[in-house]
């Protein structure tokens, strides 16, 4: 059926020059002759993705062309063609020719696409094949970072919580089948200000660097990555990838360089555990610079039984504690010599240790929650009422949980991400 539908289309092909002979006697194109042998050559350019191959004709007594490339493009006339393939694999591409002597097919040639496996492409867009990964700019300090045309004199760099809201909420993703998308939310920040939101696509180019290293170029005019300010040649480079980080440095048009950092766009909750545990483990202790570090209370009214000490009156024994918690969902607890105990009200000997916890959504009020698996687990205070601290808030560097079900007593606890 595919040949009957390759035949009557070069029919199509052929009608010109077969209404031209017969207006015009002598006219060299007539269905006389040896029919052609269909041939070609291929080149895959291999040292930027997506695949390019070249298609050079060798066919012989043929004066039409029509390739078949195998990956469900539609067919494309021309004597040497170029075409660009976006996904791996084994493609069969046929050639299809007419002549004076009719009509000839080539031998169906095997061109193999490869994925590139650059650790670069794959932490970019989460795959080879068929992924994507979507990407927001880090509110850390240095999130945006402007250097000299030297390319390393800081010329400005970004405190943490300083990147603009419109410009916070963006998002970058990129596909393994090289399409680059940019989600504004409500707005861009442009020139300074907050603006018109300015979203689009493009088509990416990959440049290996190394066997680790890569470069992006985006394809479509006026697109950029973290700002519209022109660059040159809308070429980013990978600084650092992986599965929580994406640092991109691009050369601006006026010899300057701009490094953005971004994490992952992830759920809500993912988000929260990230905070809490900063991608692979991050130390918290409690606040003791501020009024009412711990306060003991009731759902409703956190504060009702104790209402807490002042800034600077927590025991050292108490304040110097660190807790740890790593994203493979472990806990621990350092207490640096004493451990403050309820009851007495005393520094005692260290309770030091380790626990297990669970992660998710939270059972009251809070936006997350963990549970600790090994009895007598704490924070801050050695009687609160079980295992369950619920996130009530988190940021890059401030903390507030509450301990105990939202029926009973809870303990609410401000900590400070340790420096």
């Amino acid at each position: 059926m595919k040949h009957i539908v390759r035949v009557a289309m070069l029919g199509l092909m052929l009608a010109p020059a077969l209404l031209t002979s017969c207006e015009k006697e002598g006219d060299d194109y007539t269905l006389e002759g040896s029919a052609p042998q269909a041939s070609f050559t291929t080149t895959v350019k291999t040292t930027e993705f997506p695949t390019v191959v070249n298609f050079t004709n060798t066919t012989k007594d043929g004066f039409l062309y029509q390739w078949d490339f195998g990956d469900g493009s539609p067919l494309e006339k021309g004597q040497n063609v170029t075409h660009v393939y976006k996904r791996p694999g084994t493609y069969k591409v046929t050639l299809i020719s007419a002549g004076r002597g009719g009509t000839g097919f080539s031998e169906a040639t095997n061109v193999v696409v490869a994925a590139p496996t650059s650790p670069a492409f794959v932490g970019l867009t989460n795959s080879t094949t068929t992924g994507n990964r979507a990407w927001i700019l880090s509110n850390q300090a240095g999130a945006i970072t402007k250097y000299a045309a030297d390319g390393t004199t800081v010329l400005s760099s970004s405190e943490a919580g300083g990147i603009p809201a419109c410009q916070a909420d963006d998002e970058v993703t990129f596909t393994s089948t090289y399409a680059y998308s940019y989600s504004a939310g409500d707005q861009t920040y442009s020139n300074g200000a907050c603006g018109d939101a300015k979203t689009g696509t493009s088509d990416f180019i990959f440049t290996p660097t190394g066997t680790t290293g890569g470069k992006i170029t985006l394809q479509k005019e006026g697109s950029f990555i973290g700002e519209t300010t022109p660059t040159k040649s809308r070429t980013y480079e990978i600084v650092e990838v992986s599965e929580t980080t994406l640092k991109l440095r691009t050369e601006n048009a006026d010899g300057t360089f701009t490094q953005y950092s971004y994490r992952p766009q992830l759920s809500a909750l993912d988000r929260v555990k990230l905070l809490l545990t900063g991608a692979t483990s991050k130390t918290w202790m409690l606040q003791n610079d501020v009024d009412a570090p711990i306060v003991v209370g009731t759902e409703s009214n956190p504060s009702a039984y104790f209402p807490g000490v002042k800034a600077g009156e927590l025991p050292t024994c108490q304040s110097d504690d660190e807790y740890t918690f790593s994203a493979s969902d472990k806990f621990t607890y350092n207490a640096k010599g004493e451990t403050y105990v309820a009851g007495p009200y005393a520094c005692q000997a260290p309770r030091s240790g380790t626990s297990d916890f669970s992660f998710g959504p939270a059972d009251g009020e809070g936006i997350a929650m963990f549970e600790f698996k090994k009895a007598g687990t704490f924070i801050g205070v050695t009687d609160a009422p079980d295992l369950t601290y619920r996130i009530i808030s988190i940021d890059d560097t401030h903390m507030v949980i509450r301990a105990g079900r939202p029926s009973g007593t809870v303990f609410q606890m401000k900590l400070v991400a340790k420096p």
